[in-house]
Order: C-alpha cells, then sequence, then structure tokens
C-alpha cells in the first residue's frame, strides 16, 4: 500500500456504525472526484471504547 490510507478516528458516542460506514464511503467518493493516483488508498473509519484496569 505504501502509504495509501486515510484513518478517521471518531468519538463512539457521536457516530454509530451505520454512520461510520457511510463516512467511510463518503470520504472515498471525496478522494476519487478530486484527486488522482496510481493503485488504491483505503479509507479506514476507527470508532472504539476501551476500558482499562490495573491489578496491583
Amino acid at each position: 500500500q505504501a502509504g495509501r490510507e486515510v484513518r478517521i478516528i471518531v468519538k463512539p458516542e457521536e457516530i454509530d456504525d451505520y454512520q461510520a460506514h457511510t463516512l467511510a464511503k463518503d470520504i472515498a467518493n471525496e478522494i476519487e472526484q478530486t484527486m488522482q493516483y496510481p493503485g488504491q488508498i483505503q479509507v479506514t473509519v476507527i470508532r472504539e471504547t476501551r476500558s482499562v484496569s490495573y491489578a496491583k
């Protein structure tokens, strides 16, 4: 891929899974319409919740 990836990190409380999928498709379409590039560009929307605990 040689750096042909766009990652978008979103807040999980502000966007649901369907909206994340739609956002990725919208950004990919915008890239196709406005840029010229060889090969493909991967668009990834990251929506995650983390919970961390420590044991002592």
